[in-house]
């Protein structure tokens, strides 16, 4: 990677060859959303898995590809990275952009939260909430990582204010899902205090019909839901659109 990072990789189901067979064909994809969704397919099935991530505020930050199992926010992170990747190389260096704030590989530079993306990823992410929610968008002001005793979510990160922009589950129409795109990254809207998400997958389209594809805790893997099913018993979610990318990997 031409740096001098303490690095750990497991590719999982696929071998080297295979992996850069992939990034290959996605790399031929022009529109940011299938592209997207062609990479996010091809995690389908891959086992749900927390905590690949090495590094808290003990243990020092080591860089982490490991496609043997994801969460939901590892899922969205090899995604993204990979739609800038033309090679296996590029992909690591497009991982550590997504991932760590000006490419530096600490704890306290990693994304904790869904909305650091629109922060730390402003030119490769677009915030579209609001586009996509209209007249239905709410917001709310919080502070992120602060529990309501005072405590850390997430330990020595500095808690942030932050408006979260979101819409309500309620509020979903036609309008709405018209709006979203194939490839769109949603966020599950937290409700409690601290957090801005408590889930976060892709909106994929499939024979018109809305799914939420996603790292399941609950089904133990990557799978497709139908959109309209899945929030049913939720707040409501936020809306993060890829921008327009081109086949090289990402810099800080």
């Amino acid at each position: 990677m031409g740096r001098n990072i303490s690095s750990s990789i497991n590719l999982g189901r696929w071998t080297l060859d295979e992996f850069e067979e992939m990034i290959a064909k996605a790399a031929q994809i022009q529109s940011t959303g299938r592209r997207v969704e062609y990479i996010s397919r091809q995690f389908l099935g891959v086992s749900y898995r927390g905590k690949t991530l090495i590094g808290d505020d003990k243990t020092p930050e080591r860089f982490v590809v490991d496609l043997s199992g994801v969460d939901c926010f590892t899922f969205i992170d090899y995604v993204e990275a990979l739609c800038f990747a033309d090679s296996f190389l590029s992909f690591q260096e497009s991982l550590i952009c997504t991932r760590y704030r000006s490419g530096i590989v600490t704890f306290d530079h990693r994304n904790h939260f869904f909305t650091d993306w629109i922060v730390a990823n402003r030119t490769y992410i677009e915030e579209v909430t609001k586009k996509v929610g209209g007249r239905y968008t709410m917001f709310s002001k919080k502070i992120l990582n602060l529990k309501e005793n005072g405590a850390f979510y997430v330990p020595c990160i500095k808690p942030v204010e932050r408006t979260i922009d979101y819409i309500p589950a309620k509020s979903i129409e036609n309008i709405v899902l018209k709006n979203c795109r194939t490839g769109d990254y949603i966020g599950i809207y937290a409700d409690n205090p601290g957090l801005d998400v408590t889930h976060v997958g892709i909106f994929v389209r499939k024979k018109s019909t809305p799914h939420f594809r996603h790292a399941s805790p609950v089904q133990g893997k990557v799978i497709d839901q139908e959109f309209e099913g899945y929030m049913v018993d939720k707040p409501g979610f936020l809306v993060l659109r890829p921008r327009r990318v081109q086949t090289t990997s990402r810099k800080e």
